[in-house]
């Protein structure tokens, strides 16, 4: 239940306080608008929160507007409108009703929402913001889980060198939507404040988490995203130590010490949390590893009821989906084993016969650290990366941890990540599209044959809609550089001289992400006098948006924030390359709607997924980008552009070849392109519609969402009703067939193989048969199968052949046969493999156990 604040409003709009306490407001046009109208300075000061606006809004403004017939009148229709949302059947509750009370927890490090609530510092925030958010829309029943930053990341400031000046910010949360979270109060407790006179006694929740020697105790906040509940953690408590207050103060900072405690909190915190709302959870989703504890929790929690360990593991691979995003080792949290230890060192003393146990599932014995994305591969049934390219990336990087399997059987999928529709998309362009494509085409966005209507949209309607988009977005870039040269106290020229950088009418390309070193931003700079002539070009010039935060402990990040900054004070480049400070949600939305051209140019494969361009595209920004992440498998050759480099070459050859492609491309295709046929760039608008129809119906988080639920959530709540039903009878047996075949693999053995010589001539298929040994497992818990590789234009592809069972020889000893191509030989051309397999596994080689001959 949420229990917003009440804030003193005139009765006749008195609904605004349930509006503004609900981020629904945040991805819905006509609210934003609504309450832009209440005072539009304010609105834009107190970056668009609502709650603030209303607590500081003059009295009388209130009363006026509430008096307002017009602004009664929308206040009208954005209420019908929010009603209608909350009361309408869903999605979900279509098409899987029998699971529509039982939660799926979604557990991330950060989330962004809006820019009035900062608590997130990038993509993985962003991209679980927009998760919420398709939740609610396809009524998902998802319950966040998070950490309450009450410093939220950091302020951008740059000097007049481009450094960067991280500034902490206290937020007052009396004025941020979000609000205690409540719970009934129990006997011997007291109420909330201002509870009683007919309402159940409530008080505000607070839980208890062990940490190493020490308890600290966790407030616990609500944010309502739409129909989905998030709720934080915040351990800024007086009963907390001065250490332990901090814990939650900011994201991602601080040391090891800080992140692992931070990660306990998250972890365990939750799940208590969960349990103390009393919200009956049956799938928990890791999204990313930072949350990979929560899994402790829940172990514990059965070993309580009396469990073994090895069946209450079951229980929780059941119902756990682990989503990892980082395509590189370096990024995946790990801490020294005496650290871990000494955090859990109460867990393991209340259950000492245990300790090996939990060790070992996050145990990297080479490095001798407790990994967390182990930890979530060891408790996790259905594991996925955030796109196609990155599920390869996540097979490769984690195949010796199955076993050292054929890297396409490594049991980790792939879901490529989408963005919010509603949030990113243009209202100016919502209300031309609604003009032309079908009625339902919001609700139905993932339908590509929805978008193939974009084509009648008039090619000057949608170069008119951007063009304003692209006015829009200059005009906020100006006043960004005009306060950044404010309040470095430049010369009142070199404040005033903004007010022409960067032409409407020139070819504009947008960079903006977080400034680390594999995304190179400053590729571009490889050549500048390259450069000069493209930006300079006096008929077709371009010019470049520069944005983005790096890590305060980053240095090589903040160095390439300094050197795009030096590019853009040369005489040659000013004004013509800007750099933006303070990226955040508001800035990202004016850029993906307003640029030309979304460059992104990462070393290959180190970007998982990348989002910031299928915002873009969605707009009708075409991207140009390195075939990584999402755009390898965007890309179609017509809807953008591909930034070339060989396969699998060194960092300074992909440099290199990355660098030639750009200028290439720009001086080739996009610039001519661009100022083609004007004044109406009509094969640029063709190529804007073609990203358009192509990339929205794909790249969008309802999709996305849509993914999870019919191939994550709805299997992982039906085995795990499965594993549990009749007092764990699935579970236990399948925690036991686990633990034998563990124990006797050791006798599965292929004795003898009848191979047939190859005949290089032969048409039909040749017979062969493999005597297998099984000692005490029994043959059929195994499959028998010949693995060769067939021949691609660009590949070679596994392709395997069930051996089947032709009779029992004695012993334990099968014999088996199978029909394969006749040019075939054992051993240079093809193997026989035996590996364990089960009704009740959630993937093929869920047991990473295999015997090769």
């Amino acid at each position: 239940m949420f229990h917003r604040r009440d804030l003193a409003l005139p009765p006749a709009i008195g609904r605004l306080t349930e509006l503004a306490f609900n981020l629904w407001f945040s991805w819905n046009d006509e609210a934003k608008a609504l309450f832009a109208a209440i005072e539009p300075k304010l609105w834009d000061q107190f970056r668009h929160n609502p709650v603030r606006l209303l607590t500081e809004t003059d009295a009388a403004v209130l009363k006026e507007r509430s008096e307002d017939e017009a602004f009664l009148q929308r206040y009208r229709d954005v209420m019908a409108e929010w009603d209608a949302y909350r009361e309408a059947e869903t999605w979900f509750q279509r098409e899987y009703p029998q699971y529509a009370r039982q939660a799926i927890a979604y557990f991330s490090a950060e989330f962004g929402f809006h820019e009035s609530l900062p608590i997130y510092s990038g993509g993985l925030g962003v991209l679980a913001g927009d998760h919420c958010k398709s939740a609610s829309d396809l009524g998902v029943p998802l319950v966040g889980i998070g950490l309450l930053y009450k410093k939220g990341y950091f302020d951008q400031k740059l000097d007049t060198e481009g450094g960067q000046l991280a500034e902490n910010i206290a937020y007052d949360f009396n004025k941020l939507p979000i609000v205690p979270a409540y719970v009934p109060v129990l006997e011997g407790q007291t109420p909330a404040e201002g509870e009683g006179d007919g309402v159940p006694p409530l008080r505000e929740l607070t839980v208890d988490v062990p940490l190493a020697d020490r308890t600290v105790r966790l407030k616990v906040w609500q944010v309502q995203v739409g129909r989905v509940p998030v709720y934080l953690l915040d351990a800024d408590l007086e009963e907390n130590s001065p250490w332990d207050r901090e814990l939650t103060a900011q994201l991602y900072g601080g040391n090891q010490d800080i992140r692992i405690a931070q990660e306990v909190l998250l972890g365990v915190g939750g799940v208590k949390a969960l349990r103390a709302l009393g919200i009956p959870t049956g799938t928990f989703h890791i999204n990313e590893g930072h949350a990979a504890f929560l899994s402790f929790e829940r172990l514990r929690e059965q070993l309580d009821k009396g469990l073994p360990f090895h069946v209450a593991l079951e229980v929780i691979r059941a119902s756990t989906v682990f989503t990892t995003h980082t395509p590189v080792p370096a990024g995946h949290d790990a801490f020294p084993l005496p650290m871990f230890e000494y955090y859990f060192s109460r867990l393991f003393a209340d259950y000492p016969s245990a300790r090996r146990e939990w060790t070992q599932l996050g145990l990297d014995e080479p490095k001798q650290l407790f990994n967390m994305t182990y930890l979530a591969l060891n408790t996790s049934a259905l594991r996925n990366g955030v796109s196609k390219l990155h599920g390869h990336v996540s097979r490769e990087m984690f195949r010796a941890f199955h076993g050292g399997i054929d890297i396409p059987e490594v049991p980790i999928g792939h879901v490529t990540n989408g963005v919010h529709l509603h949030t990113w998309l243009a209202p100016e362009l919502k209300e031309l599209f609604g003009r032309f494509l079908p009625g339902t085409w919001l609700s139905h966005q993932a339908n590509k044959d929805v978008w193939k209507t974009v084509d009648l949209v008039p090619s000057e309607s949608l170069w008119s809609v951007h063009m304003e988009l692209k006015q829009r977005m200059i005009r906020l870039a100006r006043a960004n550089l005009r306060e950044q040269r404010r309040r470095n106290s430049l010369p009142a020229d070199r404040i005033e001289e903004v007010r022409d950088y960067l032409s409407p009418e020139a070819l504009t390309i947008g960079f903006a992400r977080r400034f680390a070193t594999y995304k190179r931003a400053n590729l571009i700079f490889n050549d500048l006098e390259r450069l000069d002539r493209l930006v300079n070009d006096p008929n077709r010039p371009v010019q470049f948006v520069f944005a983005g935060k790096a890590h305060p402990a980053d240095r090589p990040g903040q160095e390439l924030i300094r050197e795009i900054y030096r590019v853009s004070e040369m005489d040659r480049f000013r004004g013509k390359i800007v750099l933006l400070e303070n990226y955040d949600m508001n800035m990202a939305r004016h850029l993906v709607q307003g640029v030309d051209v979304w460059l992104n140019n990462p070393r290959r494969p180190y970007e998982a997924s990348g989002t910031s361009g299928q915002k873009a595209a969605m707009n009708g920004v075409i991207n140009f980008s390195v075939l990584d992440g999402w755009w390898e498998e965007g890309y179609d050759g017509a809807n953008g552009w591909s930034i070339e480099a060989s396969d699998g070459a060194d960092a300074g050859t992909q440099e290199r070849e990355n660098t030639e492609s750009i200028y290439r491309l720009l001086e080739t295709e996009i610039v001519p392109l661009y100022y083609n046929q004007r004044p109406l760039p009509a094969q640029w608008v063709a190529r804007m519609k073609r990203s358009i129809r192509t990339l929205a119906p794909v790249y969008n988080s309802d999709r996305m969402v849509m993914e999870y639920v019919n191939e994550f959530y709805v299997p992982s709540l039906t085995r795990t009703q499965h594993f549990v039903a009749n007092r764990y009878d699935e579970a236990t047996k399948v925690a036991d067939y686990k633990r034998f075949i563990r124990k006797n693999w050791h006798h599965v053995r292929v004795a003898e193989l009848n191979d047939p010589p190859a005949h290089a001539n032969a048409t039909s298929p040749k017979e062969v048969t493999a005597t297998v040994k099984f000692g005490p497992v029994w043959y059929k818990d195994t499959a028998v199968e010949i693995v060769f590789y067939e021949e691609k234009a660009d590949r070679w592809d596994p392709v395997t052949v069930t051996m089947e069972p032709v009779r029992e020889l004695g012993d334990n000893t099968v014999l088996y046969r199978a029909s394969i191509p006749p040019h075939l030989q054992h051993g240079p051309h093809y193997s026989v493999r035996v590996y364990p397999v089960s009704a009740n596994f959630a993937r093929r080689f869920e047991l990473p156990l295999v015997t090769t001959f």
